[in-house]
């Protein structure tokens, strides 16, 4: 399994509605691209002084390497990352992923 782990920085006047959509147009995702799974979305919770400016965030699981390659690229991915993008502070500046093999 593939665990996908992107840290984002919103810009300041995003709403909370907003946001909110934005994890929606993410889940909706698993109703389209087959091999993707639970999606997670939070604000960052933790007490330690390292998240770099990020203050949000969310995991996608995927069923493997080829489901999430699939998702890079299919066109309703495209528009949901597009509408996030949008969101960030700086742009894909305000992004950060990081993916990893769970269970090898």
């Amino acid at each position: 399994m593939i665990r996908q782990c992107v840290f984002i920085r919103f810009r300041s006047d995003v709403t909370d509605d907003e946001r909110a959509a934005i994890h929606a147009d993410l889940e909706a995702l698993r109703r389209v691209i087959d091999g993707m799974g639970k999606v997670e979305f939070s604000a960052n919770t933790s007490p330690e002084p390292f998240a770099r400016g990020f203050t949000h965030g969310f995991t996608i699981d995927f069923r493997d390497a080829a489901a999430r390659d699939a998702y890079l690229v299919h066109e309703a991915h495209s528009r949901a990352g597009a509408r996030l993008v949008a969101a960030l502070e700086g742009g894909t500046d305000g992004l950060m992923v990081f993916d990893l093999e769970i269970g090898a």
